[in-house]
């Protein structure tokens, strides 16, 4: 018997696309500057130091690493890095190149690692998919962002872009914890109004052809960001994050992690490319995206989930990187890169009101700190995993409460 391919066909829709074009942001609410108040640069200082000093590991196949015969190669470029800690295990993920030194897709290997907490020398490397690689019977040409989400106490979901005979496509993988077993390599899935395809580029252009919704245009990989919140909707609870491709960025929401659904993409005019970051409180959708490269800004603003409405933004001077969202002791913080990819900056975001937020550091690291991703690591504090110049994949604790004890502004209101 023939095994299923994993691959669907996409819904044949007449209809055609709907392109908007990038604009630059005509009406905004206020503009955060990268050049901040002293207190501030004083606790970046303070919490560059922090970074540094309580490093945890670095987890790229490392030259060490080969000498020692623990691997049987080294990464020679490593990026974009995920992680979370379960039952004191950290489980991290990210994309490296073993071939050549550079962030190349035509080169690249999904890879999924994890050890305990207490002997983070005990390190297992998994490489989920690697190009070349055959997938559903057909050739993976291309691997790119790679990212994991805990579906329950017991499974991790290993998520990855491939191109796969020249269509982009959202895999997953499931990760049992008890067993430590890896499941069937299987395609997410996309779904606008009644339209449900594999989540790909042509799939995601089909779905909202077909539903008449408007898109900015869509060009090279696609994906689908890390940070998770969830909201109850009608006795179901779903789970948020971003998804994006070229100009095109968008809320998603799932239930299973799974099958992801359309929610909305900013209506004003814009200029937004990549990575998109969102956090759910309440009724409403927290959200930062950074804009094409000319632009100084990247732009904060809030969707309200029950009204659908888009609140005019703040502009946010960025160098145009991937930023995060994380709720901690009850204040929503955004982590981005104001200046260059050796700052780190903290936002505390008004949750009532974006233009009232507040620069609470801004931190020239000791190092390069590509794209941090910030989770809860133990005893209610806080990790940051970051990309040091594409080399290593590190992991470093903090408390942010050093930062941000003082500030009595941005508390996030139940709703």
């Amino acid at each position: 018997m023939t095994k299923k391919s994993i691959f669907s066909d996409d819904f044949a829709t007449e209809k055609k696309s709907i392109v908007v074009e990038n604009k630059e942001i005509g009406k905004f609410a206020k503009i955060i500057s990268a050049d901040v108040h002293d207190e501030a640069k004083r606790k970046g200082e303070q919490f560059a130091r922090e970074i540094e000093e309580r490093f945890v590991s670095d987890f790229e196949k490392s030259e060490r690493l080969l000498k020692e015969g623990k691997v049987s190669e080294r990464d020679l470029m490593a990026h974009v890095s995920t992680f979370v800690v379960i039952n004191d295990v950290i489980y991290i993920t990210y994309y490296a190149n073993t071939k050549e030194p550079s962030e190349d897709p035509n080169n690249q290997t999904a890879r999924f690692v994890y050890c305990p907490v207490n002997d983070l020398e005990n390190k297992t490397f998994i490489d989920i998919q690697t190009v070349g690689d055959i997938c559903g019977g057909r050739k993976v040409n291309m691997v790119y962002d790679t990212i994991l989400m805990q579906k329950d106490e017991d499974t991790i979901y290993i998520m990855w872009t491939a191109n796969i005979e020249g269509n982009y496509y959202r895999l997953y993988c499931p990760y049992t914890i008890s067993t430590r077993e890896l499941g069937e390599i299987r395609v997410n899935r996309f779904k606008a109004g009644e339209v449900i395809n594999d989540f790909s580029t042509s799939g995601i252009q089909s779905a909202l052809r077909e539903n008449g919704i408007s898109f900015k245009k869509m060009y090279s990989d696609i994906g689908i960001m890390q940070k998770l919140s969830k909201r109850e909707e009608n006795g179901e609870v779903f789970y948020y994050t971003g998804a994006y491709s070229g100009d095109f960025t968008c809320i998603i929401k799932s239930r299973d992690l799974v099958t992801w659904e359309y929610v909305s993409e900013p209506d004003f005019p814009n200029d937004s490319i990549w990575e998109n970051a969102t956090y759910v409180i309440g009724d409403k959708c927290y959200y930062f995206v950074r804009q094409h490269y000319e632009s100084k800004y990247g732009f904060l603003t809030v969707y309200d989930l029950v009204n659908k409405t888009w609140e005019t933004p703040v502009l946010v001077e960025d160098c145009q990187s991937r930023a995060d969202f994380i709720v901690y002791k009850g204040k929503l913080y955004l982590f981005h890169a104001p200046i260059d990819r050796e700052h780190i900056g903290i936002i505390c975001v008004d949750t009532e009101n974006i233009a009232d937020s507040a620069v609470v550091l801004s931190a020239h690291m000791h190092t390069s700190c590509f794209y941090p991703f910030v989770q809860y690591f133990g005893g209610g504090e806080l990790a940051m995993s970051y990309t040091i110049d594409r080399k290593h994949i590190r992991l470093a604790e903090f408390n942010l409460s050093k930062y941000t004890s003082n500030s009595g502004i941005c508390f996030v209101q139940e709703r």
